[in-house]
């Protein structure tokens, strides 16, 4: 009886703590410090939506764009609200606008968009925002 209510004790813990750590999590990505860039841009693929092909581009962005300098919280989003017609949401942050543009700039960066973006989405729409 001791032992199940260790191990009930224990889950519980084990819980609160994750929990409290997403919403940690959840918190920071909410807001931004003054100065920081919250870089997001909404798309459609050439891919049918949940397709191996459209998870892999997402999986590849994933990869070589947190890779970049200077990226802080990627998160890629599919689109589920009626109001809103894109399929994918990509978001990041950055500490600064230096920043920022030195990841628009960087080669594995221009890459991607040459060799990837533009090839396999077919509408986008991009906004950036800092604090006010």
């Amino acid at each position: 009886m001791k032992r199940r209510n260790f191990v009930q004790c224990a889950g519980t813990a084990a819980l609160a703590t994750a929990t409290a750590g997403l919403l940690n999590s959840c918190a920071s990505a909410a807001g931004l410090e003054k100065g920081e860039v919250l870089h997001t841009v909404i798309f459609d693929l050439k891919h049918a939506a949940g397709s191996p092909e459209a998870e892999k581009f997402v999986a590849d962005a994933r990869r070589i764009l947190t890779a970049v300098p200077g990226v802080r919280d990627f998160q890629a989003y599919r689109q589920c609200s009626p109001k809103n017609d894109y399929q994918y949401g990509f978001l990041m942050t950055f500490n600064n606008q230096k920043e920022f543009d030195a990841y628009t700039a960087n080669p594995a960066h221009v890459r991607f968009v040459e060799e990837r973006w533009n090839t396999e989405v077919s509408r986008f729409q991009e906004s950036d925002f800092m604090k006010i």
